[in-house]
């Protein structure tokens, strides 16, 4: 007797890195502090300094399971690219997590954001870790 094969689950539209983050910021301490953190936990981690550089790994196939992002930065700002990551069918289901410093409330982001992680700056760690693993899960060790 032949045993049928299990069905296939199903597929996500985004081929998503599991344990990949990509932190989106224009300051090298931070993306250096928050890399060495992630990579300590088992996650992988791939660095932009502005939303254009973010942009371009990710229409060039990144596909983290979360992107931290500052929203302070030069030639592209985090409103600027989560606008522009929303216009795109292929990015706009990345979840979010927003990282600042520039004084904006969780409410304000929000409203403008849409359903984002808020984290201030200087993130704490244990918050930050959490809010990363309701979008990747527990690092692979």
């Amino acid at each position: 007797m032949e045993i049928a094969a299990a069905p296939a689950a199903p597929s996500n539209d985004l081929d998503v890195e599991p344990q990949t983050v990509l932190i989106v910021d224009d300051d090298r301490a931070i993306l250096d502090g928050l890399g060495e953190l992630l990579e300590g936990e088992g996650y992988a981690i791939a660095t932009a300094t502005d939303g254009v550089d973010a942009l371009a790994q990710l229409r060039a196939g990144l596909r983290p399971c979360v992107i931290l992002l500052d929203l302070m930065m030069p030639v592209m700002d985090g409103w600027d690219f989560r606008h522009e990551q929303l216009k795109d069918p292929n990015l706009k289901d990345l979840p979010i997590v927003v990282i600042t410093a520039a004084g904006f409330s969780e409410v304000s982001v929000k409203a403008q954001f849409g359903d984002i992680e808020f984290v201030p700056k200087p993130p704490p760690a244990r918050g930050l870790l959490d809010a990363i693993r309701r979008s990747c899960g527990e690092p692979i060790h």
